[in-house]
C-alpha cells in the first residue's frame, strides 16, 4: 500500500498548505476560465490535491486509506507498481471533465477535492466485494446498499447545487462522485472483465460479512 500512503501524504501536505495560502488554493482549484483562457490544464488534476476544509480532507483520506489499501494490489498486478496511481489520477481527470465542460464559460464556478477519485476507488471495491460491511456514521451497512444510497444522495445534491446561488457558493462537486464511481467500475471491468461474473455471483449469495 505504498502508493496509497504516498497519495494520502501528498494530498494532505498540499491541502494543509492551501488552507493558509489563498494564492496556492487559487492556483490549483478547478476554475474553468483558467483552462480555456490561460491553458492551465494542470488544474484538471491539481484540484484533487486541495480541499474545502479539514473535515472534507479527513473524510476523503480515511476512505482512500481503507479502500485504497484493499485495491492497490489488484492494479499493481495488472498495471505494475504504480498502476493504482494511474487508476487514481484517471479518476481525478474523468470525474471532473463533465463539470469542467458544463461550466467552461462560467467564471463563478469552482470545484476542488479528491472525492471523484476516491469514489472511483470505493466503487471498484464494491464491484469486487458487494456484501462487505462499510461503517457509515458508526453504523454497518452492506457495501452494495451503501453504493445505491451514495448515488441517490449525489444525484440529489448535484441537482440542489445546480441553483445559481449554490453553484456560486459551493466548491464540493457532487457530480464528480457519480462520474468517479462510474469510472472506477468501468476501468476495472475493462482491465479484468471476469470481475463482472464475480460481482453477479456474489450478489446471488449475500453474506453481510466483513
Amino acid at each position: 500500500m505504498i502508493v496509497t500512503i504516498l497519495l494520502i501524504a501528498i494530498t494532505c501536505i498540499v491541502s494543509l498548505a492551501a488552507f493558509n495560502n489563498p494564492r496556492l488554493l487559487d492556483a490549483m482549484i478547478l476554475w474553468p476560465p483558467a483552462i480555456s483562457r490561460r491553458h492551465e490544464y494542470w488544474r484538471l488534476l491539481s484540484y484533487g490535491l486541495v480541499h474545502a476544509d479539514g473535515s472534507h480532507l479527513l473524510f476523503n483520506m480515511i476512505t482512500l486509506f481503507f479502500f485504497g489499501r484493499a485495491m492497490e494490489p489488484l492494479y499493481a498486478q495488472y498495471l505494475g507498481a504504480f498502476g493504482f496511481a494511474m487508476f487514481y489520477l484517471g479518476g481525478l481527470l474523468v470525474s471532473i471533465v463533465p463539470s469542467w465542460w458544463a461550466h467552461r464559460k462560467d467564471p463563478n464556478y469552482r470545484s476542488l477535492g479528491a472525492s471523484g477519485a476516491v469514489s472511483a476507488v470505493l466503487f471498484a471495491f464494491i464491484l469486487l466485494q458487494p456484501w462487505s460491511m462499510i461503517i457509515v456514521f458508526f453504523l454497518p451497512l452492506p457495501a452494495i446498499l451503501y453504493a445505491i444510497a451514495y448515488v441517490a444522495y449525489s444525484i440529489w445534491m448535484d441537482r440542489a447545487a445546480a441553483s445559481p446561488v449554490a453553484a456560486s457558493q459551493g466548491r464540493v462537486n457532487h457530480s464528480a462522485h457519480m462520474w468517479g464511481g462510474a469510472y472506477g467500475v468501468l476501468f476495472t471491468v475493462f482491465m479484468e472483465p471476469r470481475v463482472v461474473l464475480v460481482f453477479v455471483e456474489q450478489l446471488k449469495h449475500p453474506h453481510f460479512g466483513l
